[in-house]
């Protein structure tokens, strides 16, 4: 049994520790920062192929106590590196710390770095080499006040590159993202689901695989194939059944709308590279004159705002006449807005029946959702 820990965006370890368990992770517990959690190497491997909303999957090789660089270097330095990766392997040690009381973290890294080397060195008379980009093994190293904590990364590339190249747009959201979003909208394969801006198309592509149960990593490499104990008939088993298990591509319903044509062709062009064109509705239309396509379904949408375009006279406009849009043509739909503009919520003139905090990068964003019921302009009554 090993010990896991799955970054995630800040805001998402719940959702991210509702899909790790669906997908047989034990003990899982979340933090700020992500989930950890314990299992057999073949559930690390299933988490990187399946997982839509972890930032990647990390292997806990060592938990120390620490109270100056040199401790921690004889501590790496006793770590069966050799066992790990072979030395032709290129390597790269990135360092992350919270109230820790080392005063430069370079060094340390630099420490860590060398402790790995002179492991080789001391085993095998030779030394991996250093690669800054695309390392074949990354070594990742947190220290919190009292602890270290060192992974060995068995996703490499984030997860939210889920290996395909796309089209993005102005302010494109990571995939994984856009799965969190969606996963804490409550939205479920079968029911309506409407982008009304829908830009270059990320949560049309996220819910659309979701749909037809198309695992994320299934185009793509992952490090832990670069290390020792790989076991490629396991993953090739893991992978033969996540492509058995997809659904025929087929209409769903599901719907993408922008009133850009630039927008809606990267869209459509994003779909097309993941086989999804003929899955979802687009249409080039303004969302002020949007009709909702079912009587009921979830609306999940990332509006612009000011961080993005810089036109807060134009929001100012649009904001109240979005919120008479969905009261007028949304009855009985959910509706989740995604914004880092606090004047949305008190400009759309609906009242939010939940608002999660969430992170784009480092801008603080919340998640606003409103249960549409008809009625006049007047703020709704909470459900």
């Amino acid at each position: 049994m090993h010990n896991f820990f799955a970054p995630c965006p800040r805001g998402l370890a719940a959702p991210l520790s509702a899909e790790l368990t669906a997908l047989g992770a034990q003990n899982v517990k979340a933090f700020e920062s992500g989930v950890s959690f314990t299992g057999e190497m073949v559930d690390a491997y299933r988490a990187n192929l399946h997982s839509r909303i972890a930032s990647r999957i990390l292997w806990q090789v060592a938990h120390f106590p620490y109270a100056s660089e040199h401790e921690i270097y004889d501590t790496v330095l006793l770590l069966p590196w050799t066992q790990y990766f072979e030395v032709t392997r290129t390597i790269k040690v990135e360092m992350n710390a919270h109230h820790s009381p080392l005063k430069s973290l370079d060094f340390t890294t630099l420490r860590i770095k060398d402790a790995i080397c002179d492991k080789f060195r001391e085993v095998m008379d030779a030394r991996p080499s250093v690669a800054t980009r695309e390392p074949d093994v990354r070594i990742h190293a947190f220290l919190d006040a009292t602890d270290a904590t060192i992974y060995l990364d068995l996703s490499g590339e984030p997860l939210f590159k889920r290996g395909l190249r796309e089209h993005t747009g102005v302010a494109p959201l990571k995939k994984n993202l856009a799965a969190g979003i969606i996963a804490l909208s409550g939205w479920q394969p079968g029911e309506t689901f409407l982008d009304p801006m829908c830009g270059s198309g990320t949560f049309l592509v996220e819910a659309a695989q979701i749909a037809l149960g198309i695992a994320p990593g299934t185009e793509r490499e992952f490090a832990f194939q670069n290390l020792k104990n790989f076991d490629q008939k396991v993953w090739q088993s893991l992978k033969d059944a996540a492509r058995e298990n997809e659904k025929p591509r087929t209409a769903l319903p599901i719907y993408g709308a922008d009133m850009y044509g630039h927008a809606l062709k990267d869209a459509r062009e994003n779909l097309g590279a993941n086989n999804l064109l003929d899955c979802v509705f687009l249409k080039q239309a303004n969302v002020l004159e949007i009709s909702a396509p079912t009587d009921t379904g979830v609306l999940v949408t990332n509006p612009p705002y000011g961080e993005r375009l810089g036109e807060t006279a134009d929001l100012a406009e649009l904001y109240p006449k979005l919120g008479d849009v969905l009261k007028q043509k949304f009855a009985g739909w959910r509706a989740y807005f995604f914004t880092g503009d606090t004047a949305l919520p008190k400009s759309v003139r609906l009242s939010a029946s939940k608002k999660t905090p969430l992170f784009n990068g480092k801008l603080e964003c919340r998640l606003y959702e409103y249960k549409i019921i008809a009625g006049s302009n007047r703020k709704e009554v909470k459900v």
